[in-house]
């Protein structure tokens, strides 16, 4: 088994002719069958309290630091079966029948697969997975997860992955935009992350409102661009932050002639007609903004910098 790590060098000393045979490699191999019997009673327990919702307060998983310090040097062997443990009691609940469904024991078996290993990378980004989706489909504490990612960036501060994920939870599961991006951000800001933690965290800032930093932040790719294609998408995003402020001002002049006259202008004419207007608004591109029936300033189809960036679009999830 590639995760164990604790009992391999005893093996390693000798066969069973070795003197060390009867003393030590005995003890492990005992070791060895308690933790797999342990696990195996633990299993059966968790099938008569975990195939349907489990009574409040029911807990059948012992603290992380007890059974750390039971785990003599085998925390990884056991890391691998409180995880193994988590997954079934999540496949379980998940495919279980019924309304309602509790994932009661989904966080303290993560917690101490963690705590066996502090380096566990799939239980912690699968693991805040699975706490943080909703209900039926999962136990829906994003409060839980992004607490696990947390501990995980406490044993592995470099790990750029787990801040993109707990900004992720704060995009979809939080709808928070604006810590989504701070998290994004500081993924983005850690050596080695990759180029487009950048892209995300700018993007998400002009959806969240702060298109200050959003604009800080392009400005920012955009001169350490290494590529064209990178400044030239950098300067299309600077362009769609000066497209939406200029839109808020266009839009503020046409309310102001709706409240002025009781109706919307039909066309830009009636606001150079007006006085309100000197000329017909353009882009920055150069492409005219429209005017609707309805009185709302949007940019045209035809230009580049169409879709302009929405508080409704979410971002798609990068791979890594």
């Amino acid at each position: 088994m590639s995760r164990l790590r604790g009992g391999a060098s005893v093996f390693e000393r000798g066969g069973a002719g070795s003197p060390l045979w009867g003393r030590t490699d005995a003890a492990v191999v005992a070791t060895i069958l308690l933790v797999t019997f342990g696990a195996a009673l633990q299993v059966a327990r968790d099938r008569e309290t975990v195939d349907g919702p489990a009574p409040p307060g029911i807990r059948s998983v012992p603290p992380a630091d007890l059974v750390q310090r039971a785990a003599l040097s085998f925390e990884a062997v056991l890391a691998d079966l409180y995880w193994i443990r988590a997954v079934q009691h999540y496949g379980r609940t998940r495919l279980s029948g019924g309304g309602a469904r509790e994932y009661a024991l989904l966080h303290p078996l993560l917690d101490v697969a963690t705590t066996l290993d502090p380096r566990f990378d799939a239980a912690y980004r699968l693991g805040a997975v699975f706490l943080a989706e909703p209900p039926p489909g999962g136990a829906g504490r994003p409060d839980l997860a992004i607490a696990l990612l947390q501990k995980g960036l406490a044993s592995v501060p470099d790990r750029w992955q787990y801040l993109q994920d707990i900004g992720f939870i704060h995009y979809w599961w939080l709808r928070d935009r604006d810590d989504a991006a701070r998290w994004f951000q500081r993924a983005a800001d850690v050596p080695g992350a990759p180029w487009w933690l950048r892209f995300l965290a700018a993007t998400t800032m002009t959806e969240g409102g702060d298109r200050a930093g959003a604009r800080a932040l392009w400005r920012l790719v955009r001169d350490a661009a290494g590529d064209s294609w990178m400044r030239e998408e950098a300067a299309r995003r600077l362009a769609q932050i000066e497209a939406l402020d200029a839109l808020d001002r266009y839009q503020r002049t046409v309310d102001r002639f709706r409240v002025r006259t009781g109706r919307a202008p039909r066309s830009w004419q009636d606001l150079l007609a007006a006085g309100d207007l000197s000329e017909v608004p353009v882009d920055p591109t150069g492409t005219a903004y429209e005017l609707t029936p309805f009185g709302a300033v949007t940019v045209s189809p035809r230009s580049v910098l169409t879709p302009l960036p929405d508080s409704g679009a979410l971002p798609a999830r990068p791979a890594g």
